[in-house]
């Protein structure tokens, strides 16, 4: 099996991640993978929430790296083979915290790591030369990212 390895560098600035997310949906569309489907929306989450991370936890540069498996078809084609490998590095050599955002529904932050959980088959961290890689394993089966779509909504009319 042969991996496609593609890396952006991502500027210490929280209007990055949005460029991750579109380089990414880029980089998706470009290795033959539905924009729509579930594990390109799975892919570019996970991207948001590592970015994210790595650029308001440390202040400094990151790098983003997608690692994409492709199978060598006899007919010259190429498909999906295996998990999705998402990394990034930063500068910081303190370990990812995950933190539970509590019960307050209106947080807007703590969920990130606990998200990459949920939506990844694998996940972890290593030092890397003086700061740390962060990074998951996304399989082609990856759960859709609707937050709402297990709401039981008759049972919160009631």
């Amino acid at each position: 099996m042969q991996v496609l390895q593609v890396q952006l560098a991502v500027q210490a600035d929280p209007a990055e991640v949005g460029r991750a997310r579109r380089w990414v949906r880029s980089r998706l569309l470009n290795h033959g993978v539905d924009p729509d489907a579930p594990i390109a929306e799975t892919v570019v989450l996970v991207v948001s929430e590592l970015v994210t991370n790595a650029v308001v936890h440390t202040g400094c540069p990151a790098v983003l790296r997608l690692c994409l498996p492709v199978d060598e078809t006899p007919a010259g084609g190429a498909e999906p083979a295996g998990p999705l490998r998402v990394e990034v590095a930063d500068a910081s050599q303190s370990a990812p915290c995950p933190r539970r955002a509590g019960a307050d529904e209106d947080a807007t932050n703590g969920r990130g790591l606990e998200l990459v959980e949920l939506l990844c088959d694998r996940w972890g961290w290593y030092p890397d030369g003086s700061g740390k890689r962060v990074w998951c394993e996304i399989g082609a089966d990856a759960r859709p990212t609707d937050p709402l779509a297990a709401v039981d909504w008759a049972a919160l009319a009631q």
